[in-house]
C-alpha cells in the first residue's frame, strides 16, 4: 500500500505548486526539499536580482533626472540599505512558500534529501515512502567551469552574490549571458566598476538587432564588455583575483562573479534506482513531462528535458510545466508541451523579449517565405515624452500574414511579452484591430504589425479602387 498518492522532490516554484495543487485535491502528498521553500527563483535567483535591479534602476533615474529640468546630486549607495532592501522582497513573498502554508493543506514535508530507492520508493530522512505517482523538480544549480587556478580563487556565484556584505570594488562577470547581464547592470548602477567576460557575443540566442541598444546603454552605465574573449586561467591577486585571457592579458578586480550558465540537480536522486531515464540536461520526459522509461515519474522545471524541446531554465518555463502535469498526472488529461510561443527575457534597460522563434530560427529551420517588420521605439510617442525613445519591436510573420515570432528591445518590453504569447500562430490583424491604450509602449506592436498590410492598402490597384468607389458609389 503507498504511502502517499504523490511524492514532489524539490520545493522550488514548480515542485511546491503541484504539491499544492495536488493536496488540494485531496491527495495524500509528501514534498521533499533540503533546502529552502521556494527554490533559487525566491532565494537566489529572480526575487533578489529584480530587487536589485530596482535599486539600481532609482539610481539610474536619480542621474538622468536633469534631462527633466529636474537637479539631483550624484545618489549616494548605502549598500546595507540595498541589501536590506533585497532581503525585505523575498521576506515579503516567503508566506506563499512556507512550510507551514503546506502542512496546512495536509501535505507531509520532509526538510531531507530525498533519493529513489526503487520504482515507486523513496528514502528520505532516514525513512522510507512508497508513492503512487512521483514529481522530479530538483532544479538546479550554478555552472562552475573548468579552469585551471579557479578553485584556488574566491569566485561567487548567484546562489552566494546576494550575501556578500561589502559592495564590490570591481566585479568580473564571466559570462554575458541573462543573469551575467542583468546583474552587471546592477552593480555598475550602484558604484561598482564591472567587467564582463564572454567569450562568444553577449545574450547569444537574442536577436543581433536587438543587441546595439542594449551594448551602448552598459556602456552609458559604465559596464566594460569583452566580448570573444576566452579565459584560460584564474589566479590569485593583490586586488582579489585575476583573470587571464586567451591572448595572455590580464584583468583583475576585487570580485568574481561566475555567471556562465545552471545544470540540472541530479546528483543524489539515484534516478538509475527508480529506472528514470535521464542524460546531463536532465530527466528524460515525453511532451506530458512524464518520464520515458518509468510511467509512474514525472519531471518538472529545470530538470525537466523533454524530447524534441530540450530543457528551459526558466521559473515562467517551470509553471507551465506545472499545468501540463496537473493535466497529464492528476486528471488524466491529454497534454503536450509547446515552446511554440515561449518567452525569454533579459531584465536589463533597455530589456529584450524574444517570443517564439528569432529569424535566424526560423531560417536555420528552413522557413521560407518570411515577412519581416520593424517599427523603431525612437517613434513612440510614450517612450519619447518620457526620454527613453530607443528600440525596436520587430515581427516575422509567414506570406498569410500570421504572426511567428516577436524580437523586442527597448524600456519596459518586459510587460510587453504578455502581449504576444497569446498571438503567436494568429493572423496580424488581431493586433491591428486591437485598440490598444495611447500612449504606451505596447501601441508600437501595433505599428509594427500594421507595416504587414500597409503596402497593399497603398498599392495603385487599390488606390483606383477606392478612387471608383468615391466617385460613383453613393
Amino acid at each position: 500500500m503507498p504511502d502517499v498518492d504523490v511524492a514532489v522532490i524539490g520545493g522550488g516554484a514548480a515542485g511546491a505548486s503541484i504539491a499544492a495543487i495536488s493536496a488540494g485535491l485531496g491527495l495524500k502528498v509528501a514534498l521533499f526539499e533540503r533546502g529552502a521553500i521556494g527554490g533559487s527563483g525566491l532565494n537566489a535567483g529572480c526575487v533578489p536580482s529584480k530587487a536589485l535591479l530596482a535599486a539600481a534602476r532609482a539610481a539610474a533615474d536619480a542621474r538622468r533626472a536633469h534631462r527633466f529640468g529636474i537637479r539631483i546630486a550624484e545618489p549616494a549607495i548605502d549598500w546595507p540599505g540595498v541589501r536590506a532592501h533585497v532581503g525585505q522582497a523575498a521576506a515579503a513573498l516567503a508566506p506563499n512558500h512556507a512550510e507551514e502554508r503546506f502542512r496546512a493543506m495536509g501535505a507531509t514535508v520532509v526538510r531531507a534529501a530525498a533519493r529513489f530507492a526503487g520504482r515507486d520508493v523513496i528514502d528520505a530522512g532516514g525513512r522510507r515512502y512508497r508513492f503512487r505517482r512521483a514529481v522530479v523538480a530538483a532544479g538546479s544549480s550554478p555552472v562552475v567551469p573548468s579552469i585551471p587556478g579557479l578553485s584556488e580563487v574566491p569566485f561567487l556565484t548567484t546562489d552566494t552574490l546576494f550575501g556578500l556584505e561589502e559592495r564590490p570594488g570591481h566585479l568580473l562577470i564571466l559570462g554575458g549571458g541573462p543573469i551575467g547581464l542583468e546583474l552587471a547592470q546592477a552593480h555598475a548602477r550602484l558604484g561598482c566598476r564591472v567587467t564582463v567576460v564572454e567569450a562568444a557575443a553577449i545574450a547569444g540566442r537574442e536577436d543581433p538587432e536587438c543587441l546595439a541598444p542594449l551594448r551602448r546603454a552598459l556602456a552609458a552605465d559604465g559596464v566594460v564588455l569583452r566580448e570573444g574573449s576566452r579565459v584560460v586561467a584564474a589566479e590569485p591577486h593583490e586586488d582579489g583575483v585575476a583573470l587571464r585571457l586567451e591572448d595572455d592579458e590580464q584583468l583583475t578586480g576585487t570580485h568574481l562573479l561566475i555567471a556562465v550558465g545552471r545544470a540540472p540537480r541530479l546528483a543524489g536522486l539515484d534516478l538509475a534506482a527508480a529506472g528514470i531515464a535521464f542524460t546531463p540536461r536532465g530527466v528524460t520526459t515525453d511532451r506530458a513531462l512524464r518520464s520515458v522509461s518509468n510511467r509512474r515519474v514525472w519531471a518538472a522545471g529545470d530538470i525537466a528535458d523533454p524530447q524534441g524541446l530540450g530543457p528551459r531554465g526558466f521559473t515562467h518555463a517551470g509553471m507551465q510545466h506545472v499545468g501540463i502535469v496537473a493535466k497529464s498526472m492528476l486528471f488524466r488529461l491529454p497534454a503536450r508541451l509547446s515552446y511554440d510561443a515561449f518567452p525569454r527575457v533579459v531584465f536589463t534597460d533597455p530589456g529584450i523579449v524574444q517570443i517564439g522563434p528569432t529569424e535566424a530560427e526560423l531560417r536555420a529551420a528552413g522557413r521560407s517565405g518570411l515577412v519581416v517588420l520593424r517599427w523603431p521605439l525612437a517613434d513612440n510617442d510614450r517612450l519619447v515624452v518620457e526620454g527613453r525613445a530607443e528600440g525596436l519591436v520587430k515581427l516575422v510573420a509567414d506570406s498569410k500574414g500570421r504572426l511567428l515570432g516577436a524580437s523586442l528591445v527597448g524600456p519596459g518590453v518586459d510587460e510587453m511579452a504578455a502581449l504576444f504569447v497569446p498571438l503567436i500562430g494568429t493572423k496580424l490583424t488581431t493586433l491591428t484591430d486591437a485598440p490598444l491604450p495611447y500612449p504606451t509602449v505596447s501601441e508600437a506592436a501595433r505599428r509594427a504589425a500594421a507595416e504587414f498590410y500597409t503596402p497593399k492598402l497603398l498599392s495603385a490597384p487599390v488606390k483606383r479602387v477606392v478612387g471608383l468607389m468615391m466617385r460613383w458609389l453613393p
